[in-house]
């Protein structure tokens, strides 16, 4: 099983891109060096995925900060605070029920290292309101692995719309078609749309 936890490991990624396409070829300098955006895994990544869930990176930021702030780190706080400090953070309501319910569901995320990226997206996917978008950015920058994608995240869908001039953002199943040729480095293809993201749109896609 594949992982990303260096510079080199990017390298090695974007190689096989460029080998593969040439409008990857083209681009990829471009783009400067590509970001590890790694984070330790277990509840807090977890609950930043969660957190980032269908708004904008600069609104998942400022949340965030202000559970930093209030000590809204660790499952055990998040289980047990007042719903009323979380919404001080700036969650919404379903946001809080989830985030209490997985933080009250016991996950042994230690076992989750070494598991099969499908067995640890079903394992996540299981748990209340965690879809295959959270489960996949987990993948990629808890778990390092290679190959997660993400294949609806819309930024993803617009940056690769743009790339390769499509006439319409990719759906899901089309984004994944047009991703096959990338595996195993699907994950270091989806930094490089997020660079390209950003660097088309003057705004950052993910946090």
């Amino acid at each position: 099983m594949r992982r990303i936890e260096t510079r080199d490991d990017l390298a090695e990624g974007a190689a096989h891109l460029a080998a593969v396409c040439p409008v990857w070829a083209g681009v990829l300098p471009r783009l400067g060096p590509l970001p590890l955006r790694r984070r330790r895994d277990g509840f807090p990544a977890i609950c930043d995925a969660i957190v980032g869930q269908q708004i904008s990176t600069a609104a998942a930021s400022a949340i965030a900060g202000r559970m930093r702030a209030a000590g809204l780190l660790s499952a055990r706080a998040v289980a047990r605070a007042d719903p009323q400090a979380l919404r001080d953070a700036g969650l919404s309501r379903q946001k809080i029920a989830y985030l209490q319910a997985v933080a009250r569901a016991g996950v042994d995320w230690r076992a989750l290292r070494d598991l099969p990226d499908d067995e640890v997206a079903a394992r996540l996917v299981a748990l209340p309101g965690i879809g295959r978008w959270t489960a996949d950015i987990y993948l990629k920058f808890a778990l390092g692995r290679a190959d997660a994608f993400a294949s609806g995240d819309l930024a993803l869908a617009e940056a690769a719309r743009l790339l390769y001039a499509l006439p319409e953002r990719p759906r899901p199943a089309a984004l994944t078609a047009l991703a096959a040729s990338w595996r195993p480095w699907r994950a270091v293809a989806a930094r490089a749309l997020w660079a390209y993201y950003r660097l088309e749109k003057g705004r950052e896609g993910v946090r």
